[in-house]
């Protein structure tokens, strides 16, 4: 018996109920791009070591391109177009990044974003050490790291109440 390559995966999207019939191969990263353009998510390694793929699934940080798209089956799914408000305003954490100057060329962001997100909704306080040691899944060519530690922490601290 020859079995089926196509199959419906419906989930939720950014807060939105989606459906779609997909490749049973087909990586989220493929779905999320090429069937709902969220351009966020990046095709970097598309072996799960650089991070640039990174999504919100149920919560927790996950490379999208070593996550079928049929595992996505029920699942709330967050891509860092979800973080923006209603009206496009940015995050908490979009904010601190653009203030404490976190970005460069931008490739890796979007997923230090969703980690950072994933990090920071724990409402745990965390040492340098350990933050280094969370955000470690990603790979960026051009920050040097410093500033983008400043700015988890930065929102961290923020939202914790604690002295900046």
């Amino acid at each position: 018996m020859e079995k089926t390559q196509y199959q419906t995966v419906s989930f939720n999207l950014n807060g939105k109920d989606v459906e779609r019939v997909v490749d049973v191969r087909a990586s989220l990263t493929d779905l999320l791009r090429n069937d709902f353009r969220m351009t966020s998510v990046k095709k970097g390694c598309e072996v799960g070591e650089c991070g640039a793929c990174t999504v919100l699934i149920d919560g927790e940080a996950f490379n999208s391109c070593i996550y079928l798209a049929v595992w996505a089956e029920g699942k709330h799914v967050l891509t860092l177009e979800g973080l923006l408000g209603e009206n496009g305003e940015l995050s908490d954490i979009q904010q601190a990044f653009v203030e404490e100057a976190a970005i460069q060329c931008g490739f890796c962001t979007p997923g230090f974003l969703l980690t950072a997100w994933e990090i920071l909704e724990s409402g745990k306080a965390y040492t340098d050490e350990e933050l280094r040691k969370l955000l470690s899944g990603h790979l960026c060519r051009c920050t040097g790291y410093e500033n983008i530690l400043r700015a988890v922490k930065k929102t961290m601290n923020r939202r914790l109440g604690r002295p900046q």
